[in-house]
Formats: structure tokens, C-alpha cells, sequence
């Protein structure tokens, strides 16, 4: 072998000792990287990653609540529209009163009528207490004429046919006597135990008055919480039945997320736990934080329309996933408000396990809706018609300066 050709195989051989020793540091680099990289996994797992459970199938819920008339109406004014921000009690739409205000009038004329009915029934029973004793008085006399009589009648001083008709007469007084005692009898049964006031005649007209007075305060529908107006479907001129939907008012402010978990996620979730969200609308710059309000009853599938069919032959395993209702903090709602729908990303902190796996109450006191008995207004009304007829001082007066 030639010189020449020596020099070129030890060059090769360098070459290739070279790459190989490259290639050697290269896959022990490499080895080390994996293996520092599973270890800084394994580390950040049982330290952090172990501790939270998170999914992106979670999303904005509320409440939808839907307005609708008590009463029916045609619609004479609609004071809001579609994503309009309203305060509780605002005014939503008005029904045209006229009906409601002729039932009113109508209800309060009955009143007075019944007032001056049972102030009568007070007045016959006076009357025959009065007749009564007057009766019983001449009675009396007339006993008195016929045992006079009967003693004359033996001296031949007064006639048999006299004393006969004397004994008639008593006999007609105390039927009459006994007829004014029966229809007092009659007359105090619709008035024993009660006053003017408190007769049933007047507390059903009462409380048909109160009845008409709510049928004209429904003419006005207000909202029942603050919100935004959703899904307006109703317009001016419309006649609308009672129990009609006529719009939505989603209150914003009371917002919550449910996430859709997975089954295997679920072990150590426990009511109380905390939890950071971000929106998709805000992306990452927004951070909320809430806390596990609870968790569903049963997975999505198990309330759906069509139940899966497991008993089926070609039966296919499925990582169910159970809704969990996460509470978000209130500021934060209101410095970055959200809207029904948007898609979240949660995590849950799942270290503190002593909470319980039931919650007793998912949410806080929620918003009552006012009732509208009791007016003030109309229980003054009452008691005015009421003293204008039941003869009182009053009445006295009135009649007094209509004089």
C-alpha cells in the first residue's frame, strides 16, 4: 500500500471517530435532557400538576327569568328592548287600564253598597227590639182588659161576645209578638258577634276591592330583578293572555360557570375547594377566582332527551363527564362582567379535601319578588268608603254639609 492511501484511511478513520464520538455526546445529551426533563415533570406533577384538575368545557350560566303578564291587556307602552340594562321594579310595558279601572269603581260602589246593608240589617234589628217591646207592652194591657172583663162578665156587666173578642185580640198580639220575635231571630243571625266593619257582607266586598285594585296594578309590569333584557317578544298594540312570555331579564351580576368534568377528575373534588377561570372573550388577561359550589347529580348523558341505551350489544365505554357549578367572586363579575354562554377555562385546587362531597346550599339568598297586597293606598281607600257609609261621624258630617 502506497503511502498515499495510508494517509487517506488513517484520515477517514479520525473522520468517522470523530462523528462517532459527536454522535455519542449528541445521544447522551439527549438522554440527559429526557431524563432531566421526566424528572422536572415527575417534580412539577407531585408537587403542583397533582393538585389541580382542570378542563376547557366549561361555560357561563344564569338565570333566565322570564317575565310574563298576570293579567290579560293589550299593550299601550313598552319602555325597554333587547339588551337593555333594567333595575329591579323598573317599568317594563303597560296594559291598557281602562277595564281594570271600571272593575275597580265597580268594586268600590259594591263596598259602599254593602257598608249600607248591613248598617240596615243594625237598624231592623233596633226597629223590631223596638216593636218587640211595644208589643209585649200592649199585650200586657190587654191581658189586663180581658181578667177585668172576665169579672164583669159574671155581674152581666160586659158581654160574652165582648169578652170573646177581647180574647182574640190577645191571642192576634201574641201571634204579632212571636212574628217580631222570629224575624229578630232572623236579623240578629246575620249580625250576631260582628260590627258594621267586620260583617262578612263587607270584608268579601272588602276584599273584592283589594282583588280589583291588584288586577289594575298588574297592568304595569315591572322587573322582577335587575339585569338585561333578552329575547323581547312582544309589541305595542299586541293583546296579550295572562301567563303570555313576554321577555327574559338575565340578571348578570349572578353569573356562575358550570364545567363538565370528567369521571376520573371527580375523586377529590369537594364543595368549598378554590378555583381560577379565564374567558375565552377576555383570553389570558382577566382572572377570575370562585370556589366548587357543587357538583351535579348525575352526568350530562344520564339527563339527556335520549338516554344512551348501555345494555346494547355493541356497547362502546364513554369517559362520562358530571357538570360542577363554580360561584365566581362578585367584584371581579362586576369590574369585567360575562355574559350567558362564553366558554371558560377552569381550574380546581383539589389539596383541601374537607369539604363535603354534597352541598347543602348552592347558592346565596336569592332575590324575592315583591308582593303587591297590602297597598297602603288602597287598604286608606277601604277605610274611607267604609266611614263615608257606615253612618259614623264622618258620614254624619258629610251629610251635615251637603245639607
Amino acid at each position: 500500500m502506497s503511502t498515499t492511501e495510508t494517509t487517506n484511511t488513517d484520515a477517514a478513520l479520525v473522520v468517522y471517530d470523530a462523528a462517532k464520538s459527536t454522535r455519542r455526546r449528541r445521544l447522551a445529551a439527549l438522554a440527559a435532557a429526557v431524563t432531566l426533563g421526566l424528572a422536572g415533570y415527575g417534580a412539577w406533577w407531585a408537587a403542583y400538576a397533582r393538585h389541580y384538575e382542570s378542563t376547557d368545557d366549561a361555560y357561563v350560566s344564569g338565570d333566565l327569568v322570564e317575565v310574563t303578564s298576570e293579567v290579560p291587556g293589550t299593550v299601550t307602552t313598552l319602555d325597554v328592548d333587547d339588551t337593555q340594562s333594567v333595575t329591579r321594579e323598573q317599568t317594563l310595558l303597560e296594559l291598557d287600564p281602562a277595564d281594570a279601572r271600571i272593575a275597580m269603581e265597580n268594586a268600590e260602589a259594591n263596598l259602599a253598597r254593602a257598608v249600607r246593608q248591613v248598617r240596615t240589617l243594625f237598624a231592623q234589628a233596633a226597629e223590631l227590639r223596638a216593636q218587640i217591646a211595644e208589643r209585649e207592652t200592649a199585650l200586657k194591657r190587654a191581658q189586663g182588659d180581658f181578667a177585668r172583663r172576665a169579672d164583669l162578665t159574671r155581674d152581666g156587666a160586659v158581654s160574652h161576645e165582648e169578652l170573646a173578642h177581647t180574647h182574640d185580640t190577645i191571642a192576634e198580639m201574641q201571634a204579632s209578638l212571636a212574628e217580631a220575635r222570629e224575624q229578630l231571630n232572623a236579623t240578629w243571625a246575620q249580625i250576631d258577634g260582628t260590627t258594621v266593619q267586620r260583617h262578612p257582607q263587607v270584608l268579601a266586598a272588602e276584599a273584592a276591592v283589594r282583588d280589583a285594585a291588584l288586577a289594575l296594578g298588574r297592568t304595569r309590569i315591572a322587573a322582577p330583578v335587575a339585569g338585561v333584557v333578552a329575547r323581547r317578544n312582544v309589541h305595542v298594540g299586541q293583546r296579550i293572555a295572562a301567563g303570555t312570555p313576554l321577555m327574559s331579564v338575565v340578571p348578570l351580576d349572578a353569573v356562575w360557570v358550570d364545567a363538565n368534568f370528567k369521571e376520573v377528575q371527580l375523586e377529590n373534588m369537594r364543595v368549598g375547594q378554590p378555583v381560577t377561570l379565564h374567558a375565552d372573550v377576555y383570553g389570558g388577561a382577566v382572572t377570575y377566582h370562585g370556589r366548587l359550589a357543587g357538583l351535579g347529580a348525575g352526568s350530562g348523558s344520564a339527563f339527556a332527551l335520549l338516554p344512551a341505551q348501555n345494555a346494547s350489544g355493541n356497547w362502546i365505554k364513554i369517559v362520562q363527564r358530571v357538570p360542577v357549578r363554580i360561584a365566581l367572586d362578585a367584584a371581579e363579575l362586576d369590574a369585567h362582567p360575562l355574559r350567558v354562554g362564553l366558554s371558560m377555562t377552569a381550574q380546581v385546587d383539589v389539596r383541601d379535601t374537607s369539604g363535603p362531597l354534597v352541598a347543602t346550599q348552592v347558592r346565596g339568598p336569592q332575590p324575592k319578588q315583591a308582593s303587591r297586597g297590602g297597598d297602603p293606598a288602597v287598604e286608606a281607600r277601604i277605610a274611607e268608603i267604609i266611614a263615608d257609609n257606615d253612618g259614623g261621624p264622618r258620614a254624619v258630617a258629610l251629610a251635615g254639609a251637603r245639607r
